[in-house]
């Protein structure tokens, strides 16, 4: 972590940047009125780990003059599925790497930190963009940085206060989706997959419920992310789960459109 205390004046202002292999997208919030200013996103096509991320990024900082304005408070939100979920009684950070290795390839070079979700004793242990973490470095100087899934699960862990029955949650991206289950406010199952059709969504959406032993006939599931009543996906899990919805995310007033809160659901509860 890097924790800016380089601010003398107090603005009232933190900038939350979520950061992909395939853009990114940011948020300037008002801290003294808790609420989002401004929203973009930024696309800049798809690119690979090893990419020149200062060529990647430069257009936008030179194209959005708020992204090198000053903030109290600057958070990286790192967007990829290099990540999972420990429990704080099996958690060691001397070992972190090894309980990655069970759902993603990892190497001994690999940078390996976690997030700690308050409240909830677990840990998400992850593996962020340290190339995407040097270039900020060297833009704002401080700063912190976390995992948008640790975002996301808190999140919707909290939202689930005194709700005791089942919720399955499917949070939509481009290429991947997390599928997040939640009952009396502790997490049950978390797990990320990467798909190309909607028939790959399905597929994982309705293995997952079997192996939940739950029944498409019943069980309530939840879409956010990028994803409304047009999309394939929605038209797939609709044709396939009797009670399928999407999330309710205006939960704070702000002038953005229903649509923008569910694709920046994480970005907007950074």
């Amino acid at each position: 972590m890097w924790p800016n205390n380089n601010v003398i004046d107090k603005m009232y202002k933190k900038l939350a940047i979520q950061v992909s292999l395939d853009g990114l997208s940011f948020a300037i919030f008002d801290t003294l009125m808790d609420k989002p200013l401004q929203l973009q996103k930024i696309s800049i096509g798809k690119v690979s780990v090893t990419s020149k991320i200062e060529d990647l990024f430069t257009d936008a900082f030179q194209n959005y003059p708020e992204l090198k304005a000053d903030y109290d408070e600057v958070v990286i939100i790192h967007n990829n599925n290099f990540s999972t979920f420990v429990p704080t009684a099996l958690f060691d950070e001397d070992y972190l790497g090894s309980y990655l290795q069970f759902n993603t390839k990892v190497f001994e070079t690999d940078f390996f930190t976690f997030d700690v979700l308050e409240n909830y004793e677990m840990n998400n242990v992850y593996i962020p963009y340290v190339n995407i973490n040097n270039y900020f470095i060297d833009q704002f100087g401080s700063f912190d940085y976390k995992h948008a899934n640790s975002i996301l699960v808190h999140k919707l862990l909290d939202l689930s206060k005194n709700k005791q029955e089942l919720q399955l949650f499917a949070h939509i991206s481009d290429a991947h989706f997390e599928i997040v289950v939640i009952q009396n406010q502790k997490l049950e199952l978390y797990n990320s997959f990467e798909y190309k059709t909607p028939e790959d969504f399905i597929y994982y959406l309705l293995f997952t419920a079997e192996q939940l032993q739950l029944n498409p006939e019943n069980v309530k599931v939840a879409l956010l992310g990028k994803i409304d009543i047009e999309s394939e996906l929605y038209k797939m899990a609709y044709k396939y789960i009797r009670n399928v919805f999407l999330m309710d995310v205006n939960l704070q007033p702000n002038s953005f459109s229903e649509a923008q809160n569910r694709e920046h659901f994480i970005l907007l509860n950074a």
